[in-house]
């Protein structure tokens, strides 16, 4: 019985570890016109700590060219990401950005859906503190 117990939890654990995987990764945009330029690039680690860097330079803005980093954890429940910081551990100098209290939802093509529809995989943030961060998408490379 203990045995059937440990193998059950192991393939339970197997399994986790498997959805993770399909959200870790690297994920980014890029939107740019004339006189502007804004990048977000997200890392999803597979240890569900994650790393956020965001550029905007913006021609005869004040500031004119703007870096911004943030870091902590994630974790994934369905197909929902929430994302914490650690004001202790995750701020310093260089990561101000908090993405407590920030959810993205995982878009993917569903693997039920045969058609030839092209949809590309992303996260799409729909609550954060952070208010630029509302409503982007940000694609998986």
């Amino acid at each position: 019985m203990k045995l059937i117990l440990a193998a059950l939890l192991f393939i339970l654990k197997l399994s986790l570890f498997a959805q993770s995987n399909q959200f870790a990764g690297d994920y980014t945009r890029s939107l740019s016109g004339e006189n502007h330029k804004l990048e977000y690039a997200l890392t999803l680690n597979q240890n569900g700590t994650f790393e956020f860097h965001y550029y905007s330079y913006i021609q005869g803005g004040t500031p004119q060219e703007v870096n911004k980093y943030g870091k902590g954890k994630w974790s994934a429940k369905d197909n929902l990401i929430s994302f914490s910081s650690d004001k202790k551990t995750d701020f310093d100098e260089k990561n101000t950005l908090d993405f407590s209290h920030s959810t993205a939802r995982f878009v993917t093509k569903n693997p039920r859906d045969k058609s030839d529809k092209i949809v590309k995989t992303n996260l799409q943030f729909l609550e954060s503190e952070i208010l630029w961060m509302r409503r982007i998408d940000i694609f998986k490379v």
